[in-house]
């Protein structure tokens, strides 16, 4: 009877060999020595063995592209100061808008307020830890590469009075704005703490992180804008989903991928990704709602997200057929981990050492071990 691992080792073997054939790389000489010369028969074995994973680079893109087009139905969002573009993918079309309402951005907008004060004079702030209350969640170093420009320089008040100019004009028309009136006396509050800060350290050409403190305390204002963001989210993504739910039918609905978009800082606890998961099928929500860090914002997001998924949904079933009795394995294969993560945490000593968080200050380089971590006495010391 064939198995699925005598079935695939036939087929991927006659691939390989026909990507070998096609490889120019495997016939060649790549020193230009004779053909008699050691070096170029193990030049050109190497090039062999290379040109095994570029045909399967090869292939395995040439399914992804094709797999990007049979997708279905995908809804893809990608994170903005409005609230997120969702573009529901299905059957072939796409429908792309932002559902969530202005009150959202506005309130967004003026809670940034004191970060935008910030991004001016941070490169001007004094390289000393700051006598703060969390003084000791400060980096030095972090501090230190922020803080890259002379504290005698001036040259933060033009751009900072430029900035006082657009909180100015946006104060002066709160009323007119159409926003609750709780939200005009929050927007107000913070809006006023940020004028008062320039106006004294413009006027003085100097600052301190204590001023800045004092003339920042609108985190009660920030708060009140934050309730009227995630009420317009909520109500804007909510209703969105009922209406493409309706559409494409609750049959279809049920085998929803879900890829949201957004920075690394958001990615976790995205705001999106937790208004979406309690109306997608709680048994498919696992696999089928992907936080996707990318760097920038994107030219193509929908491109991007369905390139991923392509990628993701093809490991997911490779994952099983290549490795059906390795349960280690297929789950490498199928999430974000690498196949090799296990191996190289084995021989560093580290596996059960590496579930410290990223930027814990633990030292990560051990010693390099000389053989099966199992023949080692001793411990790995860090360097």
């Amino acid at each position: 009877m064939t198995t699925r691992r005598s079935f695939l080792g036939r087929t991927t073997a006659a691939g390989v060999m026909a990507g070998l054939a096609a490889s120019p790389a495997a016939a060649e000489d790549r020193s230009g020595a004779s053909a008699g010369d050691p070096a170029a028969r193990r030049g050109r074995a190497r090039d062999a063995i290379v040109a095994v994973n570029s045909g399967m680079r090869s292939h395995y893109a040439a399914l992804k592209s094709d797999l990007i087009a049979q997708l279905s139905p995908v809804l893809v969002v990608q994170n903005d100061a409005r609230g997120g573009r969702f573009t529901l993918v299905h059957d072939g079309t796409q429908e792309s808008l932002h559902p969530v309402g202005e009150v959202f951005e506005l309130a967004k907008s003026v809670s940034h307020v004191p970060l935008g004060v910030f991004s001016i004079i941070a490169p001007h702030l004094s390289e000393r830890v700051p006598n703060v209350p969390g003084a000791d969640r400060i980096d030095p170093h972090d501090l230190a590469m922020v803080a890259f420009k002379d504290t005698a320089t001036t040259d933060w008040i033009t751009p900072l009075r430029q900035y006082a100019s657009t909180l100015a004009a946006a104060r002066r028309q709160l009323d007119q704005a159409g926003i609750p009136p709780e939200m005009v006396v929050s927007c107000a509050r913070v809006l006023d703490g940020a004028l008062s800060f320039i106006e004294v350290s413009t006027a003085a050409r100097s600052f301190d992180i204590r001023s800045f403190e004092d003339s920042h305390s609108v985190y009660a204002g920030i708060r009140t804008n934050m309730r009227y963001a995630a009420e317009a989210q909520i109500a804007g993504v909510q209703g969105v989903l009922r209406t493409w739910r309706a559409r494409i039918g609750e049959e279809a609905w049920q085998d929803l991928y879900t890829v949201v978009l957004s920075q690394w800082a958001t990615s976790e606890l995205n705001q999106n990704s937790i208004i979406i998961r309690p109306c997608m099928n709680p048994a498919k929500v696992a696999t089928h709602l992907i936080d996707l860090p990318a760097a920038e914002p994107l030219s193509d997001p929908v491109f991007v997200a369905l390139d991923n998924l392509a990628r993701i949904v093809q490991d997911n079933i490779a994952a099983e057929l290549v490795f059906p009795s390795d349960r280690t394995a297929a789950d490498a294969l199928k999430g974000p981990q690498d196949l090799l993560a296990d191996e190289i945490l084995d021989q560093l000593g580290a596996a059960t050492a590496y579930s410290a968080p990223a930027g814990a200050g633990r030292s990560a380089c051990p010693v390099t071990r000389r053989g099966p971590a199992s023949q080692q006495g001793g411990t790995v010391h860090d360097l």
